[in-house]
C-alpha cells in the first residue's frame, strides 16, 4: 500500500478516498487520518479537500471526552464500556490527545495492549494521537480525526485526555460530553485535579468503587457537593456523581443511561447545537493562532535572530517582552519599540 505521509494526492485520487471511507474502509480510513496528520504544505491542502468532500456525512457522533488521574483505570474503563457499546451495535472510535506522546508513545500507544476486547472488536477502531509533542498540532489532527470517523459511520467517538495540563481543556472542547473518572480514598477530595477540571465535567463517575466501597459512597458524596456548588442554579444538566467498577463491569449501563440522558437534554435545551458551533468558531481561532506560529517559527529572519535574543533574555541584558517584540518585527509586523 502506498504510504499516505510521502503521496502527493490530486483529485481523482481525493474523490476515491473520500468514497472508501464513506464506505467504512478501515485501511482508506487509517490513510485519511495519516493525511490529516501530515504538517507538509500541501498535505494540509489535500487533507482540507478531502474534509470538505465529506462534511455532509459528520456530525452525526456522539462525541464523549474521557479523563482522569493516572491510575485511575481509563483502559480498563475504555475496553468494558466500549465493548458494551459495540455489543449494542454501535461503531465505536477511540481516540487520544497527549501532548506528550513524542517522549512517552502516547496514552492509547501504551494502553491499547490493555484493551483487550476492543483491540480484536471488527466495530472498534483505536488511534493514538500524533507524536508531535504540540497540543495545537495533537488538537487540529484529533478534531478531524473526529469528523473523518464520523463519516465513516462510527456512532460514538471516545476522546481520551492524559489528566494532565491543558489537554482536559482542549477535550472539553471538541466533545459533547466530558466524562471525569475518579478514584475513592484517595486522599484530598479533587485527588491533585484542577478545580476547573471538575467545573468542566459534565458527569463524574468514581471507578473501581468495588475495591473500597465505603470510601467509593464517601468519595461520590463529596463529589457531589462540590458540584452543586459550581452548578448554575438554572442549568438544564445537573452532572451526576457515579459508582462503577470498569474491572468487573459494574454501573456501566447506568453511565450510558445518564450519557443519553444528557444528550437529549441538551438537544432539547437548544445548547447541543450551540455547544457545537462554539466550538467550530473556538477551533477555527485556534488554528489560526497554529499556523501563524508554525509561520513564524519557520521565518528565515526569525530563526536567524532567534539564538542572539535568546542568550540575551538568559543573560538578563534584555527583557522577555523586548526580545519578543524584536522577533515579531523580523517577521514583518512592524516596530512596536
Amino acid at each position: 500500500m502506498e504510504n499516505a505521509k510521502s503521496k502527493t494526492w490530486d483529485e481523482q485520487g481525493l474523490n476515491d478516498l473520500a468514497a472508501a471511507v464513506r464506505a467504512g474502509d478501515r485501511a482508506s480510513l487509517a490513510r485519511a487520518i495519516t493525511l490529516v496528520e501530515s504538517r507538509r504544505s500541501d498535505h494540509l491542502a489535500a487533507a482540507q479537500s478531502l474534509l470538505t468532500r465529506l462534511l455532509p456525512e459528520t456530525g452525526k457522533a456522539h462525541r464523549i471526552g474521557i479523563t482522569g488521574v493516572p491510575g485511575v483505570g481509563k483502559s480498563t474503563f475504555i475496553d468494558a464500556f466500549g465493548s458494551n457499546l459495540t455489543a449494542m451495535g454501535k461503531k465505536l472510535a477511540v481516540l487520544a490527545v497527549d501532548p506528550s506522546s513524542g517522549r512517552s508513545g502516547g496514552s492509547i500507544l501504551g494502553d491499547k495492549t490493555r484493551m483487550e476486547k476492543l483491540a480484536v472488536d471488527p466495530c472498534a477502531f483505536i488511534r493514538p494521537s500524533p507524536s508531535s509533542g504540540v497540543l495545537g498540532g495533537v488538537a487540529r489532527a484529533t478534531r478531524e480525526t473526529i469528523l473523518l470517523c464520523e463519516a465513516a459511520g462510527y456512532d460514538v467517538v471516545l476522546v481520551e485526555t492524559v489528566g494532565a495540563g491543558q489537554s482536559e481543556y482542549v477535550v472539553a472542547d471538541m466533545v459533547d460530553l466530558f466524562l471525569v473518572l475518579m478514584l475513592p480514598g484517595a486522599g484530598d477530595m479533587l485527588q491533585g485535579i484542577k478545580k476547573g477540571v471538575l467545573e468542566l465535567a459534565d458527569i463524574i463517575a468514581v471507578n473501581k468503587a468495588d475495591q473500597a466501597p465505603d470510601q467509593g459512597r464517601r468519595a461520590a458524596r463529596d463529589y457531589a457537593s462540590a458540584l452543586q456548588i459550581m452548578t448554575a442554579a438554572d442549568a438544564p444538566w445537573k452532572p451526576p456523581v457515579l459508582s462503577i467498577s470498569g474491572l468487573l463491569n459494574q454501573g456501566l449501563d447506568d453511565l450510558w443511561a445518564q450519557m443519553q440522558q444528557h444528550h437529549k437534554i441538551m438537544i432539547k435545551s437548544g445548547l447541543f447545537h450551540e455547544r457545537r458551533q462554539e466550538q467550530t468558531i473556538k477551533w477555527m481561532w485556534a488554528m489560526v493562532e497554529d499556523r501563524l506560529l508554525s509561520r513564524f517559527r519557520a521565518n528565515p529572519e526569525v530563526k536567524a535572530a532567534l539564538p542572539d535574543l535568546m542568550a540575551d533574555v538568559k543573560d538578563d541584558r534584555i527583557t522577555a517582552t523586548l526580545a519578543a517584540e524584536k522577533l515579531l518585527a523580523h517577521f514583518g509586523m512592524g516596530d512596536f519599540i
